[in-house]
């Protein structure tokens, strides 16, 4: 009898509790600010131009292989706006094959490639798979039409948390903060 009343005690408190499921297509909840979406590139609205020189270095590193990059001559460095020998000529990514890993954002010199943070750098889907693949165009879409206010750019890795390691002397004894 006792079990019983724990049961009924149970699916009461279940029955009044406030749901935790949203209507998803009408409605979204709020992201955390360090998810991830997929890449993106950035606009220089100074120079009017994008961040990115095609340096390749994000193509290279990418796990996955799923990014083309080619590069050309600045028109603007000969003139004298630009302070960037080269700019990206193509800018190819699968997002089907990306892992949204972050890799990519991580070894950019330039801090031309972000994480769409948003849900619209989340809800990328098509009927062909071939449709998934973005050009220089759509990346920097999100970015010159102000779709992407507070794009993710910090590095994943612990160092960049405030966490520190512990280091440890010559003698192999925990160093402390202030000397005792």
């Amino acid at each position: 009898m006792l079990g019983l009343l724990k049961a009924m005690k149970v699916t009461m408190s279940t029955m009044t509790r406030k749901p935790v499921t949203v209507q998803y297509p009408d409605e979204h909840k709020d992201l955390p600010k360090r998810s991830r979406g997929f890449p993106t590139l950035l606009w220089d609205f100074d120079i009017d131009e994008p961040f990115c020189t095609g340096c390749q270095v994000c193509a290279r590193y990418c796990p996955t292989s799923c990014m083309s990059v080619t590069m050309q001559d600045n028109p603007k460095f000969k003139e004298g706006d630009s302070k960037r020998r080269k700019i990206v000529d193509r800018f190819y990514i699968d997002y089907a094959r990306c892992m949204q890993c972050n890799i990519c954002v991580e070894v950019c010199n330039f801090e031309a490639i972000v994480m769409n943070n948003t849900w619209a750098g989340r809800e990328v889907s098509r009927f062909d798979r071939r449709d998934l693949v973005f050009d220089l165009e759509d990346l920097l879409k999100p970015s010159t039409t102000g779709r992407l206010p507070d794009p993710f750019k910090a590095p994943m890795g612990i160092a960049h948390h405030g966490w520190a390691a512990e280091t440890h002397g010559e003698t192999g004894e925990k160093a402390t903060a202030e000397a005792e």
